[in-house]
């Protein structure tokens, strides 16, 4: 069998080309080909095997059911997610298992284990907290919360208790958690009183008081994570501490229906109002439990670390639930992979001896930057699994991760999948492979992905085109937008008809299924993994009172992928000058947070349009790319691109 560390082997004939070899192969869940064959007969069929092997308080009378924009799942079935991550593990005897370890960004704070049983305890506490604070069923729940146990401990008791949680990224700034409080209508926002980022203690109270001004809002409950003094508003706010305190341990989870509602998560639009992506119950638990086990060979013992944000929809899936329903032991770190140096993410590897590692493109690339000299100073052997998530990757950052973090012996899973589909959708499966830079692999078994041209016809191998996804359509996929069903048939079912999601990536698929994904082909980019409509930033930018018209478009970004370079006309009597351009800059960190900055702001006088007055991103965006512009004849003012081409310092003819 060869060395049985060794996941995989190159291909003989083919460059950059590997396999699993045996000893992956007897390890894996599913090694044979057959599979795809399976589930592609009957992918009802195909899915309703594996729903069996979470448990259900009452299984469904009817696993399928389409209409238009209202297909469902499992129709009839009974269960609880937090009972199928934590209580059923108890019942299997599994309680004494870490489920959670967290790392404090602070080295000189001790990481923090928990128990299943540990975690029982205190997502159950949590959960009569909730109720005695007048949560019910249905009602939404705001979380707002840094990377510590907590955010963890909430999101499983909104599930337990029925609640819908919605998560807003930490980072995010009030003007983003009071939009979507207030499009949610939530009722409660859980925060801290801070967190650590290279060093620096973040006050994040201090936007959460400002996010939740004008909201529905009742109750803010503050977990305490800093030594510090933090405001509190009487009435309003409540120590999470306190609360926890004279809480009960015991809870019984809540029966829901497969198509309950379990999160809502707020997700980058063309038109730059974020949407709120609902997901429900039954049909996440069964995709997100089954995607890990098989895309990351989970088995027990082992120490698997995704290192999104909660507030991003991999942290739901990959860091709190899809780990939990499979038993492991799910890895959460509070900081920065730079703090308090380079070698931060090897050491924790080595620390707690991590098996599998899942990480964005946009930090391998930044990891490949600082060097080698750092992963080499620690034993990254435990690791035997890596995977990729939020982007495309490059083939000098798979290789480099593949060679240097993996040391050649572990296969790199590369997933597409985006917040609408709740979880992975298009990726090679390790005991089957082949895995190949750039390539993210095959539709995961049960899910019916096929290249489409504009008319909807299917492309021929090779051929670029839409990615678009068949009914019967996978379980997690989203069931619409919150308070907006025309948006979200407009969105997704208005280009190729209810039956087929319309997911707006470009891409290209082989002769043998394997999907290389191009990126977005709408006006959203992917900005260091986190999707950010240039809308969004147009907005945010317009907001200041001295902009009159303001167009953004992508440029790539070595490290990034892609960042926002925005064209501002200024208002009558309003110069030029840097104090302008870092009050800009400003403004878009009080409206999205630091997300959404620009990458540069180009002051114009004017940018191109149509005879109808319509701004030509298309000339502008070829600018930034040094691509050529194309034809020019249907703009009304064909000589704003010279004094734009010497701007950009444009070469692309």
């Amino acid at each position: 069998m060869g060395d049985p560390m060794k996941w995989v082997k190159k291909d003989p004939e083919k460059e950059n080309v590997f396999w699993p070899t045996e000893a992956a192969k007897a390890r894996a869940w599913v090694s044979d080909e057959s599979i795809y064959a399976e589930a592609k007969a009957d992918p009802v069929a195909f899915w309703e095997k594996y729903a069996k092997e979470i448990h259900w308080f009452k299984r469904w009378d009817k696993a399928y059911e389409f209409a238009p924009e209202a297909y469902k799942w499992f129709v009839g079935g009974k269960l609880n997610l937090s009972y199928n991550c934590l209580d059923r593990q108890i019942d299997a005897g599994n309680g004494d298992r870490i489920a959670l370890i967290w790392e404090p960004e602070p080295v000189e704070e001790e990481a923090i284990s928990l128990t299943y049983k540990e975690l029982h305890r205190l997502v159950s506490k949590f959960s009569n907290v909730l109720k005695g604070l007048g949560v019910t069923k249905g009602d939404r729940i705001g979380i707002y919360m840094p990377m510590i146990p907590e955010a963890v401990i909430a999101m499983q008791a909104c599930a337990r208790i029925g609640a819908v949680h919605s998560v807003v990224f930490s980072a995010f700034s009030p003007d983003s958690l009071r939009d979507r409080m207030v499009d949610a209508g939530a009722k409660v926002v859980i925060t801290a009183d801070g967190y650590y980022r290279r060093g620096k203690a973040i006050d994040l109270k201090k936007n959460a008081d400002t996010g939740v001004e004008g909201t529905p809002v009742e109750k803010v409950v503050v977990v305490k994570r800093l030594d510090k003094s933090t405001p509190m508003t009487p009435g309003r706010d409540l120590w999470y501490h306190e609360l926890m305190d004279g809480a009960s341990e015991s809870h019984q989870a809540e029966e829901m229906d497969s198509e309950d509602l379990l999160f809502l998560l707020y997700t980058s639009g063309t038109t730059g109002k974020p949407k709120g992506i609902m997901h429900t119950t039954g049909g996440y638990a069964v995709q997100s439990y089954l995607t890990a086990k098989w895309n990351f060979d989970l088995h027990e013992g082992d120490i698997y670390w995704c290192t999104a944000d909660v507030g991003w929809i991999t942290g739901h899936t990959y860091i709190n639930y899809a780990p939990l329903l499979n038993g492991v032991t799910s890895l959460l770190y509070e900081g920065s992979p730079d703090a308090p140096d380079y070698g931060r993410m090897w050491a924790i590897i080595e620390k707690h001896k991590v098996t599998q590692l899942y990480t964005a493109p946009t930090a391998i690339r930044m990891f490949l930057k600082w060097g080698n000299e750092w992963p080499k100073k620690y034993d990254l052997s435990s690791l035997r699994l890596l995977g990729t998530v939020g982007e495309p990757i490059n083939v000098d950052a798979w290789m480099w991760y593949f060679e240097v973090i993996g040391g050649g012996r572990c296969p790199v899973i590369d997933t597409w999948w985006q917040t609408e589909t709740g979880a992975n959708m298009v990726n090679n499966l390790p005991g089957i492979g082949p895995f190949i830079p750039t390539v993210a692999g095959r539709t995961f078994p049960g899910v019916h992905g096929e290249i489409l041209d504009a008319g909807g016809s299917v492309l021929a191998p090779g051929e670029g085109g839409y990615l678009a996804i068949f009914s019967p359509f996978p379980p997690a996929l989203t069931r619409g937008i919150y308070g907006d069903m025309e948006r979200f048939k407009a969105q997704y079912f208005t280009e190729y008809g209810p039956e087929r999601y319309f997911t707006s990536d470009g891409a290209r698929m082989d002769e043998t299924g394997n999907t290389r994904i191009t990126g977005r082909v709408d006006d959203v980019m992917n900005v260091a993994g986190h999707r950010l409509a240039t809308a969004e930033v147009e907005s945010a930018l317009a907001q200041n009172n001295k902009v009159s018209e303001v167009a953004v478009v992508s440029r790539p970004h070595d490290l990034k992928g892609e960042v926002p370079i925005a064209f501002v006309l200024l208002k009558g009597g309003v110069d030029h000058s840097d104090e302008i351009r870092k009050e800009l800059m400003g403004t878009v960190n009080q409206v999205i947070g630091p997300t959404g900055r620009p990458d540069k702001i180009i002051f114009v006088d004017d940018v191109p349009k149509t005879r109808s007055g319509k701004i030509m991103r298309r000339v502008l965006k070829a600018l930034v790319r040094d691509e050529p512009v194309g034809d020019l004849t249907t703009l009304q003012n064909p000589e704003s691109v010279d004094q734009l081409k010497s701007l950009v310092d444009y070469k692309g003819g």
